[in-house]
């Protein structure tokens, strides 16, 4: 088989930055004379690992792009190359549908409404480290996937807000959110209580939130869920560098349906209302840090959920990506 510059060879995008001196994100194609089946591609991967993980490393995003990849099933025995175990979706907000193996759809939110930024499942403890998406179909127009570097927005954040910060690292944040019995697919956070612990058992619903040290507080037709105080800045010790690793303008700007009001879904550790001000000043530093990764059929976007954020922009259907979440 052909050596790992033939079969991962770095490759610009418009849209990558420098940060730092490191390419953001990570871009890697084969190169145009090596033909590759899904099955050398899966054993290419396995082979050339630690450069890949590498890559992913430096620059916290890796972007594979024009590999035989076409299919959920294809996606799934890619994600299963790289040989990362599986993080099941307990907690998280987002309704999602399983596909194949481990294999799920991206937030299933209605077309029109964008997804602020956030890190993976960051209002619970226990998180993914890594997230694969993949895109099974293009957009028409617009659905974009932006992706930022935590620790930049930490610092500018730091550098502009420090006693906000200071706050923040102090108290933390709390986050509440009412859930129903059943997905609402017309919510970005429409997952209902049974999706959302796997069971249709209260009892158990409640011990799983216990584990995740969340409280419940059971409704007529649903559940208040209250998570915290939990950490919103985090050391990122393989890097050695403190990160924005919270859902905080997530909450405070997208997680509202008929249940939900996002000023209240987010607060101080405390209790304390957040400053909308600064939340508006986050989310353009968000903005203006971010890459928007333009999807083509078959790219894959593996994420260090440590290292970076990322979003969805608004789109016109159809568009399918799809995710894997891993511990």
């Amino acid at each position: 088989m052909a050596g790992a510059a033939d079969l991962f060879l770095e490759t610009p995008i418009p849209q990558r930055k420098n940060v730092g001196g490191v390419l953001f994100p990570a871009v890697v194609s084969p190169k145009a004379a090596v033909e590759l089946d899904l099955r050398q591609f899966t054993e290419a991967v396995k082979g050339h690992k630690p450069q890949l993980e590498a890559l992913l490393r430096s620059s916290g995003a890796l972007l594979l792009r024009g590999y035989p990849v076409r299919t959920a099933a294809d996606f799934d025995r890619a994600v299963e190359a790289f040989g990362y175990e599986e993080l099941p979706y307990v907690g998280g907000a987002a309704p999602r549908t399983n596909v194949v193996g481990r294999v799920f759809t991206a937030n299933e939110s209605p077309p029109d409404q964008p997804i602020p930024f956030h890190h993976e499942m960051a209002q619970v403890p226990e998180f993914p480290s890594k997230l694969f998406f993949f895109c099974e179909e293009e957009p028409r127009s617009g659905g974009e996937t932006p992706i930022v570097l935590s620790h930049y927005v930490y610092e500018r954040m730091k550098a502009r807000y420090p006693e906000f910060v200071e706050k923040l690292e102090k108290h933390g944040l709390i986050y509440t959110r009412i859930l129903g019995e059943g997905d609402d697919p017309s919510s970005p956070i429409g997952r209902g209580w049974q999706s959302t612990f796997l069971t249709k058992d209260k009892s158990i619903a409640e011990e799983r939130a216990a584990r995740l040290g969340m409280k419940l507080e059971w409704m007529e037709d649903g559940v208040k869920t209250i998570m915290g105080p939990i950490p919103a800045i985090k050391l990122d010790e393989t890097r050695g560098r403190k990160i924005w690793f919270n859902s905080m303008v997530a909450a405070y700007t997208g997680w509202k349906d008929a249940r939900n009001d996002p000023v209240k879904a987010v607060t101080f550790g405390d209790g304390t209302p957040l400053p909308a001000d600064i939340i508006d000043e986050c989310l353009k530093i968000l903005e203006e840090e971010s890459v928007a990764i333009r999807w083509k059929r078959g790219d894959i976007l593996l994420l260090d959920n440590l290292a970076v954020l990322h979003s969805r922009r608004s789109f016109d259907p159809p568009r399918r990506i799809l995710a894997s979440l891993c511990k």
